[in-house]
Protein backbone atom coordinates (compact mmCIF):
# COMPACT_ATOMS: atom_id res chain seq x y z
CA UNK A 1 0.00 0.00 0.00
CA UNK A 2 1.51 3.30 -0.53
CA UNK A 3 -0.10 6.74 -0.33
CA UNK A 4 -1.41 9.41 -2.99
CA UNK A 5 -1.00 12.88 -1.93
CA UNK A 6 -2.33 16.02 -3.73
CA UNK A 7 -1.70 19.56 -3.26
CA UNK A 8 -5.34 21.47 -3.98
CA UNK A 9 -4.80 24.52 -6.11
CA UNK A 10 -5.66 26.80 -2.47
CA UNK A 11 -2.50 25.00 -1.06
CA UNK A 12 -4.67 22.33 1.40
CA UNK A 13 -3.20 18.97 1.34
CA UNK A 14 -5.18 15.58 0.55
CA UNK A 15 -4.11 12.79 1.43
CA UNK A 16 -5.93 8.91 0.50
CA UNK A 17 -4.71 5.32 0.55
CA UNK A 18 -4.04 3.50 -2.78
CA UNK A 19 -2.36 0.09 -3.39
CA UNK A 20 -0.36 0.90 -6.27
CA UNK A 21 2.32 3.70 -6.63
CA UNK A 22 2.49 6.95 -4.69
CA UNK A 23 1.97 10.02 -6.50
CA UNK A 24 2.50 13.90 -5.69
CA UNK A 25 0.75 16.81 -8.15
CA UNK A 26 1.12 20.19 -6.60
CA UNK A 27 -1.20 23.19 -7.96
CA UNK A 28 -3.53 23.17 -10.97
CA UNK A 29 -1.23 22.45 -13.72
CA UNK A 30 1.42 20.05 -12.25
CA UNK A 31 3.41 17.32 -12.58
CA UNK A 32 3.10 13.88 -11.17
CA UNK A 33 5.46 11.98 -9.39
CA UNK A 34 4.79 8.14 -9.15
CA UNK A 35 6.97 5.13 -7.62
CA UNK A 36 7.88 2.16 -10.08
CA UNK A 37 10.84 -0.49 -9.99
CA UNK A 38 12.43 -3.38 -12.20
CA UNK A 39 14.04 -6.24 -12.71
CA UNK A 40 17.78 -5.30 -12.37
CA UNK A 41 20.49 -7.99 -13.89
CA UNK A 42 23.56 -6.16 -12.45
CA UNK A 43 22.06 -5.92 -8.92
CA UNK A 44 20.05 -9.08 -8.89
CA UNK A 45 16.86 -7.80 -7.08
CA UNK A 46 14.51 -4.78 -8.00
CA UNK A 47 15.99 -1.28 -8.98
CA UNK A 48 13.33 0.69 -7.59
CA UNK A 49 13.16 4.64 -8.70
CA UNK A 50 10.55 7.76 -8.23
CA UNK A 51 9.84 9.69 -11.71
CA UNK A 52 8.30 13.02 -12.66
CA UNK A 53 6.65 13.13 -15.54
CA UNK A 54 5.83 16.83 -16.17
CA UNK A 55 2.28 18.40 -16.79
CA UNK A 56 0.69 17.31 -20.31
CA UNK A 57 3.53 14.45 -20.88
CA UNK A 58 0.64 12.17 -21.89
CA UNK A 59 -0.95 14.49 -24.18
CA UNK A 60 1.78 15.14 -26.47
CA UNK A 61 4.30 13.70 -28.86
CA UNK A 62 7.39 15.06 -27.19
CA UNK A 63 10.16 13.76 -26.16
CA UNK A 64 11.66 15.26 -23.19
CA UNK A 65 15.46 15.89 -21.97
CA UNK A 66 15.90 13.66 -18.91
CA UNK A 67 17.58 14.67 -15.49
CA UNK A 68 19.09 11.85 -12.96
CA UNK A 69 18.23 13.12 -9.57
CA UNK A 70 20.33 11.51 -6.74
CA UNK A 71 20.12 10.70 -3.09
CA UNK A 72 22.44 10.86 -0.02
CA UNK A 73 24.40 8.34 1.71
CA UNK A 74 21.21 5.60 3.53
CA UNK A 75 18.81 7.43 1.40
CA UNK A 76 16.05 6.02 -1.04
CA UNK A 77 13.95 7.47 -3.75
CA UNK A 78 11.42 9.25 -1.91
CA UNK A 79 14.29 11.46 -0.85
CA UNK A 80 13.58 13.93 -3.40
CA UNK A 81 10.40 13.84 -4.03
CA UNK A 82 9.36 14.54 0.18
CA UNK A 83 12.12 16.37 1.90
CA UNK A 84 13.82 17.75 -1.24
CA UNK A 85 10.17 19.45 -2.52
CA UNK A 86 11.75 18.45 -6.27
CA UNK A 87 7.88 18.22 -7.48
CA UNK A 88 7.24 22.06 -6.29
CA UNK A 89 10.67 23.55 -7.75
CA UNK A 90 10.16 22.07 -11.19
CA UNK A 91 6.63 22.51 -11.49
CA UNK A 92 7.23 26.15 -10.81
CA UNK A 93 9.97 26.89 -12.79
CA UNK A 94 8.76 25.26 -15.49
CA UNK A 95 5.54 27.29 -14.83
CA UNK A 96 7.90 30.53 -14.87
CA UNK A 97 9.58 29.25 -18.00
CA UNK A 98 12.89 29.27 -16.30
CA UNK A 99 13.46 25.76 -17.65
CA UNK A 100 11.86 23.60 -19.97
CA UNK A 101 9.71 20.31 -19.15
CA UNK A 102 11.66 17.48 -18.36
CA UNK A 103 11.46 14.24 -17.10
CA UNK A 104 13.20 13.28 -13.59
CA UNK A 105 14.40 10.44 -12.49
CA UNK A 106 15.38 9.72 -8.99
CA UNK A 107 16.60 6.61 -8.02
CA UNK A 108 17.84 4.35 -4.99
CA UNK A 109 21.06 3.23 -4.43
CA UNK A 110 22.53 0.89 -1.12
CA UNK A 111 25.83 2.29 -2.14
CA UNK A 112 27.71 5.48 -3.09
CA UNK A 113 26.75 5.54 -6.99
CA UNK A 114 30.01 3.75 -7.02
CA UNK A 115 30.71 -0.45 -7.97
CA UNK A 116 32.06 -0.49 -3.95
CA UNK A 117 32.30 -3.17 -1.48
CA UNK A 118 28.62 -3.87 -1.28
CA UNK A 119 26.76 -3.29 -4.55
CA UNK A 120 27.36 -2.69 -8.25
CA UNK A 121 26.21 0.90 -8.14
CA UNK A 122 27.55 2.08 -10.90
CA UNK A 123 27.62 -0.67 -13.34
CA UNK A 124 23.60 -1.21 -12.39
CA UNK A 125 22.68 2.75 -13.37
CA UNK A 126 24.13 2.61 -16.32
CA UNK A 127 23.92 -0.82 -17.99
CA UNK A 128 20.66 -0.92 -16.21
CA UNK A 129 18.75 2.10 -15.07
CA UNK A 130 19.53 4.24 -18.61
CA UNK A 131 18.30 1.48 -20.96
CA UNK A 132 15.09 1.12 -18.86
CA UNK A 133 14.32 5.22 -19.06
CA UNK A 134 14.97 5.44 -22.47
CA UNK A 135 12.68 1.87 -23.51
CA UNK A 136 9.89 3.54 -20.90
CA UNK A 137 9.50 6.93 -20.94
CA UNK A 138 9.08 9.04 -24.06
CA UNK A 139 12.86 11.09 -23.03
CA UNK A 140 15.91 11.91 -25.74
CA UNK A 141 18.06 8.90 -25.78
CA UNK A 142 20.88 11.01 -26.14
CA UNK A 143 23.69 13.00 -24.46
CA UNK A 144 22.40 16.69 -25.06
CA UNK A 145 19.34 15.06 -23.56
CA UNK A 146 20.61 13.68 -20.33
CA UNK A 147 21.15 15.21 -17.18
CA UNK A 148 22.65 14.19 -13.88
CA UNK A 149 22.79 15.84 -10.18
CA UNK A 150 22.92 14.41 -7.10
CA UNK A 151 23.31 15.54 -2.85
CA UNK A 152 25.95 14.84 -0.95
CA UNK A 153 26.98 10.96 -1.81
CA UNK A 154 24.64 11.81 -4.84
CA UNK A 155 27.09 14.73 -5.63
CA UNK A 156 30.14 12.40 -5.11
CA UNK A 157 28.57 9.89 -7.84
CA UNK A 158 27.60 12.88 -9.88
CA UNK A 159 31.15 14.09 -9.70
CA UNK A 160 32.18 10.58 -10.87
CA UNK A 161 29.47 10.01 -13.33
CA UNK A 162 30.71 12.82 -15.27
CA UNK A 163 34.76 12.70 -14.87
CA UNK A 164 34.44 9.03 -16.33
CA UNK A 165 31.52 8.97 -18.97
CA UNK A 166 31.59 12.75 -20.11
CA UNK A 167 30.28 11.54 -23.11
CA UNK A 168 26.55 10.70 -21.53
CA UNK A 169 25.51 14.24 -20.05
CA UNK A 170 25.34 17.45 -21.27
CA UNK A 171 25.34 18.98 -17.50
CA UNK A 172 25.64 18.21 -14.27
CA UNK A 173 25.08 19.63 -10.60
CA UNK A 174 26.81 18.32 -7.28
CA UNK A 175 25.02 19.19 -4.04
CA UNK A 176 27.36 19.62 -1.18
CA UNK A 177 29.04 16.89 -3.01
CA UNK A 178 31.38 14.28 -0.22
CA UNK A 179 34.49 14.70 -2.76
CA UNK A 180 36.45 14.33 0.41
CA UNK A 181 40.48 14.42 -0.35
CA UNK A 182 42.56 12.28 0.62
CA UNK A 183 39.42 10.61 2.73
CA UNK A 184 36.71 11.24 4.59
CA UNK A 185 36.41 13.71 7.85
CA UNK A 186 36.06 11.41 10.65
CA UNK A 187 32.55 12.47 11.40
CA UNK A 188 31.57 11.03 7.85
CA UNK A 189 29.52 8.10 6.81
CA UNK A 190 31.78 7.26 4.48
CA UNK A 191 33.68 5.63 6.90
CA UNK A 192 31.43 3.49 7.95
CA UNK A 193 29.34 2.76 5.06
CA UNK A 194 29.36 -0.80 3.32
CA UNK A 195 30.30 0.68 0.16
CA UNK A 196 33.89 1.51 1.23
CA UNK A 197 34.05 -1.77 4.05
CA UNK A 198 36.50 -4.70 3.84
CA UNK A 199 36.06 -7.39 6.20
CA UNK A 200 34.25 -5.23 8.94
CA UNK A 201 36.49 -2.35 8.34
CA UNK A 202 36.78 0.47 6.58
CA UNK A 203 39.12 0.65 3.24
CA UNK A 204 41.32 3.65 2.33
CA UNK A 205 42.54 2.06 -0.96
CA UNK A 206 39.01 1.77 -1.89
CA UNK A 207 37.89 5.37 -1.27
CA UNK A 208 40.90 6.45 -3.29
CA UNK A 209 40.32 4.15 -5.99
CA UNK A 210 36.68 5.06 -6.59
CA UNK A 211 36.94 9.21 -5.77
CA UNK A 212 36.89 11.41 -8.54
CA UNK A 213 41.12 12.45 -8.68
CA UNK A 214 41.55 8.95 -10.44
CA UNK A 215 39.62 10.13 -13.13
CA UNK A 216 40.10 13.91 -13.79
CA UNK A 217 43.19 13.28 -15.72
CA UNK A 218 41.64 11.42 -18.42
CA UNK A 219 38.93 13.98 -18.27
CA UNK A 220 41.14 16.89 -19.09
CA UNK A 221 42.87 14.90 -21.88
CA UNK A 222 39.47 14.31 -23.57
CA UNK A 223 37.61 17.25 -25.81
CA UNK A 224 33.94 16.98 -23.93
CA UNK A 225 33.14 19.37 -21.61
CA UNK A 226 30.40 18.41 -18.89
CA UNK A 227 29.40 22.09 -17.82
CA UNK A 228 28.61 21.32 -13.91
CA UNK A 229 27.41 23.59 -10.92
CA UNK A 230 28.24 23.17 -7.39
CA UNK A 231 27.30 24.06 -3.73
CA UNK A 232 27.61 23.95 -0.12
CA UNK A 233 26.61 25.40 2.86
CA UNK A 234 29.11 27.59 5.00
CA UNK A 235 28.66 25.56 8.26
CA UNK A 236 28.84 22.18 6.60
CA UNK A 237 29.80 19.88 9.83
CA UNK A 238 31.98 17.62 7.06
CA UNK A 239 34.01 20.91 5.82
CA UNK A 240 32.39 20.04 2.06
CA UNK A 241 32.70 24.10 1.72
CA UNK A 242 36.42 23.53 1.49
CA UNK A 243 36.48 20.13 -0.52
CA UNK A 244 33.93 21.47 -3.13
CA UNK A 245 36.31 24.68 -3.49
CA UNK A 246 39.19 22.41 -4.20
CA UNK A 247 36.96 20.73 -7.50
CA UNK A 248 35.70 23.90 -8.41
CA UNK A 249 39.25 24.92 -8.52
CA UNK A 250 41.19 21.58 -9.82
CA UNK A 251 38.24 21.78 -12.99
CA UNK A 252 38.25 26.46 -13.16
CA UNK A 253 41.01 26.37 -15.41
CA UNK A 254 40.20 23.38 -18.04
CA UNK A 255 36.52 24.89 -18.24
CA UNK A 256 36.19 28.08 -16.93
CA UNK A 257 32.80 29.00 -18.37
CA UNK A 258 31.47 25.96 -17.47
CA UNK A 259 31.66 25.52 -14.07
CA UNK A 260 30.30 27.32 -10.72
CA UNK A 261 30.14 27.36 -7.19
CA UNK A 262 28.00 28.62 -4.69
CA UNK A 263 28.40 28.99 -0.88
CA UNK A 264 25.14 29.66 1.17
CA UNK A 265 24.23 30.12 4.30
CA UNK A 266 23.27 26.89 6.08
CA UNK A 267 24.79 23.12 7.10
CA UNK A 268 24.62 19.85 5.40
CA UNK A 269 20.75 19.95 5.33
CA UNK A 270 17.85 20.06 3.46
CA UNK A 271 17.26 23.82 2.29
CA UNK A 272 20.56 23.85 1.18
CA UNK A 273 19.81 21.38 -1.72
CA UNK A 274 16.04 22.17 -1.98
CA UNK A 275 17.41 26.18 -2.93
CA UNK A 276 20.45 24.49 -4.65
CA UNK A 277 18.32 22.52 -6.68
CA UNK A 278 15.96 25.57 -7.40
CA UNK A 279 19.89 27.38 -8.65
CA UNK A 280 20.78 24.30 -10.39
CA UNK A 281 18.27 23.74 -12.65
CA UNK A 282 18.00 26.49 -14.81
CA UNK A 283 21.72 26.40 -15.08
CA UNK A 284 21.62 22.43 -16.18
CA UNK A 285 19.08 23.51 -18.61
CA UNK A 286 21.09 26.13 -20.42
CA UNK A 287 23.18 23.28 -21.43
CA UNK A 288 20.22 20.45 -22.72
CA UNK A 289 18.10 20.12 -25.66
CA UNK A 290 14.34 20.86 -25.42
CA UNK A 291 11.66 18.86 -25.73
CA UNK A 292 11.55 17.39 -28.92
CA UNK A 293 8.73 17.13 -31.46
CA UNK A 294 5.44 18.79 -32.05
CA UNK A 295 2.26 19.11 -30.14
CA UNK A 296 -0.86 17.13 -31.96
CA UNK A 297 -3.07 19.09 -33.71
CA UNK A 298 -6.08 19.85 -31.87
Amino acid sequence: MSISIKFAPNGSLKAALTGSVAMIAFGAEAGEITRHSFASDTLGRDYAYTIYLPDGYDDTNLTYPALYLLHGSGGNENDWPVKGQAGQTLDRLIDAGEIPPMVVIMPASQSWWVDGHNEPAETAFFDDLIPHVEQTYDVIPERDGRMVAGLSAGGYGTVNFILEHPDMFASAAALSPAVYIPQPPSNSSGNTHPTFQSDGAYDPEKWTELNYPTYMDAYKAQDQVVPLYINSGDHDKFQIAYHAAVLYNDLLAHQPQAVEYRVIDGDHEWHVWVDGLADALPFMAGYVSRPVGAAPDQ
